[in-house]
């Protein structure tokens, strides 16, 4: 398999798709979306644009599953399988706000091997292959040199539907407030990795995300040379709906704080 040439292949299906998500910006109407649960919007903008990136996909590597955000394709494999968020920062989307981007991550068994984001407000595509540097437009980049959290510039996601750990959201940022360059919310977890991939945001933490907003983001930013975990520094950040990154410097100090307020 020549994974940099799929990965080539799909940044130009990436830019296909981005085409008809900007078209449709222009004209969008906020009547035409749906709810799919509190705080949780979907319009026919998502729909639409992921089922042209599965067709799209399909014929990249026929052999793939996937896993979805908007379910128009649930079929997984058992060796290969994309996992597709076709517009990550909808809610952004949908008010006229930036970022939002397009983010898919090509899963080998349990291993991320391809991951792409594409934030389309800046135009800006972040990827990277297995073996590769992380790159943004075809140039490489790496994550900041930050050595502790009060050197960062951190990014979070604030809670949307699970409001049970409220309390330890609270306390860390309050202290992430007043003890780094400050926090910024974005509302969009694949463009805040993609951030901490090229050194925007030194850090980045959020809970209750779903694979498809993190897997093509964590990746990038590992390429990077940044680091990934769960909040007790564990692997289970894809699917286990809670995830930290930063730079290598301060990964130790950031984690241990992150682990500290949510292990209570």
């Amino acid at each position: 398999m020549d994974i940099e040439k799929i990965c080539t292949s799909v940044i130009k299906l990436n830019y296909q798709v981005k085409e008809y998500i900007s078209a449709e910006q222009k004209k969008f109407s906020i009547d035409k979306v749906k709810s799919k649960g509190l705080h949780d919007f979907v319009s026919f903008v998502d729909t639409t644009s992921e089922k042209q990136i599965v067709s799209g996909l399909k014929k990249i590597l026929p052999e793939a599953g996937f896993i979805t955000e908007e379910g128009t394709e649930t079929i997984t494999k058992e060796d290969y399988n994309w996992i597709i968020d076709p517009l990550d920062g909808t809610t952004n989307f949908i008010h006229g706000l930036s970022p939002y981007a397009i983010s898919i991550a090509l899963m080998h068994r349990e291993k991320i091997i391809l991951g792409i984001v594409y934030e389309i407000s800046l135009n800006e595509c972040f990827y990277a292959w297995d073996g590769s540097p992380a790159y943004l437009n075809g140039k490489v980049i790496k994550v900041s040199d930050a050595a502790h959290i009060k050197d960062s510039l951190i990014a979070t996601g604030f809670p949307y539907y699970d409001y049970s750990r409220m309390d330890s959201f609270m306390d860390s940022f309050d202290y992430f407030m007043k003890n780094s360059h400050g926090l910024r919310r974005l509302g969009s977890a694949a463009t805040d990795l993609a951030y901490v991939a090229c050194g925007r945001f030194d850090a980045f933490y959020e809970y209750g995300l779903q694979a498809w907003d993190v897997s093509a983001g964590a990746f990038i930013v590992q390429q990077a040379g940044g680091k990934v975990a769960d909040y007790k520094q564990g692997n289970n950040y894809i699917f286990g709906k809670e995830i930290i990154a930063s730079n290598a410097n301060v990964f130790n100090e950031f984690a241990s704080k992150i682990n500290e307020f949510y292990d209570r």
